[in-house]
């Protein structure tokens, strides 16, 4: 019997995943899916190295399907290492099902032959080159836009430094306080537990 892996992904400390895991769950939800586990973790989608993604992995079996709520959410890798990732998948058989490209959708319960699993693997092969090529042009293009506009505002003497997300903060201080695990923290508001040990720390030394 395979299971549903749910991966959810947020690439920045000030991002949560609340929203995707609602999209996600209805997705399973209208096709009578269950999801077995949740990994979630703040890492960029340009890095090869993220732990809840291989954790993922390392848990799978052959016809286990990954889930994720878009394709930009599992990759914004470069060639080579989006190469690899695919050498790790197919190694492990995990199926890949995402909201975001509808002709995955039928693998997800596994309940088809093996020539339509066969055609589908082949075009759903074919479709997350594509789309995970173009997630990654969109971050670099977004990358090169952001950097224009840092340099912009340097030669205009403006601060470019990010502003603290200090709704999150104060939650995290308050579950901190009230004898949240890091974890337990990490779960609720998305941010990664580097985050959770500053806010931590900051508060230890007040």
């Amino acid at each position: 019997m395979c299971l549903i892996r749910a991966y959810l992904r947020a690439s920045t400390d000030g991002q949560d995943t609340s929203g995707a895991r609602q999209q996600v769950e209805k997705f399973a939800g209208d096709r009578g899916m269950q999801i077995a586990a949740w990994y979630l973790e703040n890492e960029s989608g340009t890095k090869l190295a993220r732990p809840e993604l291989f954790r993922l992995l390392a848990a799978s079996h052959p016809g286990d399907v990954l889930l994720v709520e878009q394709v930009d959410r599992l990759s914004r890798l470069g060639a080579a290492d989006w190469d690899r990732l695919k050498v790790e998948l197919a190694a492990r058989k995990v199926r890949i099902v995402a909201l975001d490209l509808p002709t995955s959708w039928m693998m997800a319960t596994g309940e088809v032959d093996d020539f339509t699993a066969r055609m589908f693997d082949a075009i759903n092969g074919m479709m997350l080159d594509m789309l995970a090529a173009v997630a990654r042009k969109d971050y670099e293009d977004r990358r090169r836009r952001r950097m224009e506009g840092q340099e912009r505002a340097k030669a205009e003497g403006k601060d470019v430094g990010r502003p603290e997300n200090k709704k999150r903060n104060a939650k995290i201080l308050a579950m901190l306080k009230g004898g949240a695990s890091y974890s337990a923290v990490q779960e609720a508001t998305g941010c990664s537990r580097a985050t959770v040990a500053k806010i931590a720390k900051r508060a230890k030394a007040a």
